[in-house]
């Protein structure tokens, strides 16, 4: 399999909006409870272009197998070099290297604009995403202790950050 790491395109949104609804209502990779509409999800993407920040799609036989990007981390001014990012992977698609290409990217183009450090949050149930961070040099900063609730439980959010 063949996968092509590019900028998104809105025309690429409806495709992304499948994975990210199909973890909304599948997973706790997203403490959302509602899918979203195309027109919102591509709303909140353009909000990240326009703040100057990436958003990258992997492509394979011309369709979405996964995407990624980072943004503010908070909004105050001293937090400016610092960034969140996420990625994710088609469910159908899991454990084929998707990730990895976009992370690395991800990682590569944080250096370019200079930033200083990337945090990842990540439910506490998902050791498969805390040891790919690991991989990539992410450290646990701390656990935040039921900061999310979701599918009528308390969810622990893991902070891990990477110095660029």
């Amino acid at each position: 399999m063949e996968i092509q790491i590019r900028p998104y395109q809105t025309e690429d949104a409806a495709e992304i909006l499948e994975i990210i609804n199909y973890n909304i209502l599948n997973s706790t990779a997203l403490y959302d409870y509602e899918p979203r509409t195309l027109e919102n999800q591509i709303a909140i993407f353009q909000d990240k272009l326009d703040k100057g920040f990436p958003i990258l799609v992997a492509i394979s036989n011309k369709s979405v197998v996964g995407f990624g990007y980072y943004s503010e981390f908070r909004f105050r001014e001293a937090y400016k070099f610092t960034v969140e990012h996420s990625v994710y992977a088609h469910p159908n698609q899991l454990g084929k290297g998707i990730g990895k290409l976009i992370l690395d990217k991800l990682i590569h183009l944080a250096k370019a604009q200079k930033l200083h450090t990337m945090i990842g949050v990540i439910d506490s149930e998902n050791q498969s995403s805390i040891e790919f961070h690991k991989k990539f040099g992410f450290e646990i900063a701390g656990t935040i202790k039921e900061s999310g609730y979701k599918f009528n439980r308390w969810l622990h959010s893991v902070f891990m950050q990477k110095m660029l």
